[in-house]
């Protein structure tokens, strides 16, 4: 049952990401410099499915992390399952990307759109985990 519920929270993680960078695709392509197409509406490498994998498998492999960290720390309900995702992410994952970006001198406005990413995302990845 662990595999399952790992597999569901990656993908309602993964889910989330397609989310939150649609809605957030103008800001994110002007602050990441990501390669434009030829209309300037798109990333350029749209159609490549690496970085869709990556971002699926990266996914799973947070949600398998986090379920073995919870069982460890005995997290069980749901509502401990979204505080502790979001605290995952909040304080363990976006003070790195914070760094990165610091040290790469990426517009702030970058650490927020994906630091917002992996808050929520790791918040929806520790819910979806609990339902199980």
């Amino acid at each position: 049952m662990g595999y399952l519920a790992v597999i569901v929270a990656g993908i309602g993680g993964f889910m989330f990401g397609a989310i939150w960078y649609t809605v957030l695709a103008k800001p994110w392509m002007a602050a990441s410099g990501v390669a434009l197409n030829e209309a300037g509406t798109a990333p350029a490498n749209q159609s490549n499915p690496i970085p869709y994998i990556t971002s699926f498998v990266g996914a799973v492999v947070v949600a398998g992390m986090m379920r073995h960290v919870f069982v460890l720390s005995g997290i069980d309900t749901f509502g401990e399952g979204l505080v502790s995702g979001f605290g995952v992410g909040l304080f363990l994952v976006t003070p790195w990307i914070a760094t990165f970006y610091a040290f790469g001198a990426r517009p702030f406005r970058l650490t927020l759109i994906d630091g917002g990413y992996a808050t929520f995302g790791c918040t929806v990845i520790g819910a979806v985990l609990m339902l199980f």
